[in-house]
């Protein structure tokens, strides 16, 4: 079924830490080619960022060249975790939060980071949005989102094994509260809130079932890791990675 303009909640939870020691434990290829992305498009250093929807703290090792890092995440569950794991270390704070309420200033950080979150949001504006809104002009925003212009999705449906389009506009829910959404719509999100897009990368190119024999999945990632940047803007993968502007302040 596919939405043009689909509810905003109620969205799926993490009340457990299955999804950390099952769902990645599970997930080495996917884990190794999200870093892949994060790191060719994140800055090697800088003042204040935000990862929006951090989970445990799956990331966090990423962010060592920032001075002032929040992870925010609405899974109490989760964040205990990344608390107890990652609370000695002062550079951090863990906070618990809405993705579409955020608890901070306008332009509070230098970056903002959102990773497998807005598959659980039906509307990315308004979570886009908010990133906007707390990304201080000429900041930065790392964002991810599930691809429905994949070519899987677009074989199933040459083949007619796949009832809805992957070229229309708006989300489709392929499992309750999980959505993919059509690289246009996140485009105009982001125009909407301020946003210049000026990189992409293609992710998770070979992702199979069952890929969890590390050494597989560490070729696979090895390979994809020189096809992202190129593949970007073509969008062939299940997931998507861009690193998008806040546009600067109007001159007077």
């Amino acid at each position: 079924m596919t939405h043009s303009t689909p509810p905003l909640g109620p969205i799926a939870t993490y009340e457990d830490l299955g999804y950390r020691d099952v769902f990645w434990a599970r997930r080495t290829y996917e884990d190794a080619c999200d870093r892949i992305a994060l790191r060719a498009l994140l800055p090697p250093s800088g003042g204040r960022l935000i990862e929006v929807g951090a989970g445990f703290g799956r990331l966090a090792d990423e962010y060592a060249g920032y001075r002032d890092v929040v992870l925010l995440d609405s899974s109490e569950v989760h964040v205990a975790a990344a608390r107890e794991s990652l609370g000695d270390d002062p550079r951090f704070q863990i906070v618990l939060g809405e993705a579409t309420a955020l608890a901070f200033p306008d332009g509070y950080f230098d970056i903002a980071v959102c990773v497998r979150v807005l598959h659980h949001f039906g509307d990315p504006g308004p979570i886009i949005a908010e990133l906007g809104r707390v990304v201080r002009p000429g900041g930065l925003l790392i964002l991810e989102y599930a691809n429905k212009r994949n070519l899987k999705s677009i074989g199933r449906r040459l083949l007619r094994r796949q009832s809805w389009s992957p070229f229309a506009l708006g989300a489709v829910e392929y499992k309750p509260f999980h959505y993919d959404h059509a690289p246009v719509s996140v485009r105009r999100s982001l125009l909407a809130a301020g946003f210049a897009i000026e990189r992409m990368r293609a992710v998770s190119l070979f992702r199979l079932p069952g890929l969890s024999q590390p050494r597989a999945a560490t070729v696979l990632a090895r390979l994809e890791g020189h096809l992202q940047e190129p593949l970007g803007p073509i969008t062939p993968g299940p997931s998507v990675f861009l690193l998008a502007r806040k546009s600067p302040v109007p001159d007077s």
